[in-house]
């Protein structure tokens, strides 16, 4: 009887962490100097990996993450389709073989927003906003234009 309540216990746990990781929200940001209106899935994964540096408009795009956590986890998954150790592990490669620099991470979103308020350029990502943040919320579109 214990492990039948056991397991059921496991399984309300499990799905619970499925549907918050799902539920939790992520906002892309940028400095309120870039122009685009919006930016798509793919946009958002070639410059967060490094596969181009500049938005659709060839202003200059400067990606910032977060250093972990799950807006990171879920921005990963849901933008630039990789896990936080194949991230790490495409930035230690193209830095070690002298083919990028890895975006700047900060630890706190209040960091993270701070710097995107003030570099032109600046695309992250943050949980929320509150009422006095200077920075653009950049609608992602699934589909490429």
């Amino acid at each position: 009887m214990i492990s039948k309540i056991h397991s059921c216990f496991l399984i309300v746990i499990v799905v619970m962490a499925a549907s918050l990781s799902r539920a939790q929200d992520v906002l892309v940001v940028a400095n309120p100097g870039v122009q685009i209106k919006e930016i798509t899935s793919a946009e958002l994964r070639d410059i967060f990996t490094g596969v181009r540096s500049t938005f659709r408009d060839h202003s200059r795009a400067v990606p910032v993450l977060l250093k972990g956590g799950p807006v990171h986890e879920v921005f990963l998954r849901n933008h630039v389709s990789e896990t936080p150790d194949s991230f790490r592990a495409l930035w230690r490669k193209a830095a070690f073989t002298g083919q990028g620099i890895p975006p700047r991470e900060f630890s706190s979103e209040a960091a993270l927003l701070d710097y995107v308020a003030e570099t032109p350029g600046a695309i992250g990502y943050v949980s929320r906003l509150d009422e006095k943040s200077t920075v653009r919320i950049i609608p992602v579109q699934k589909k490429a234009h």
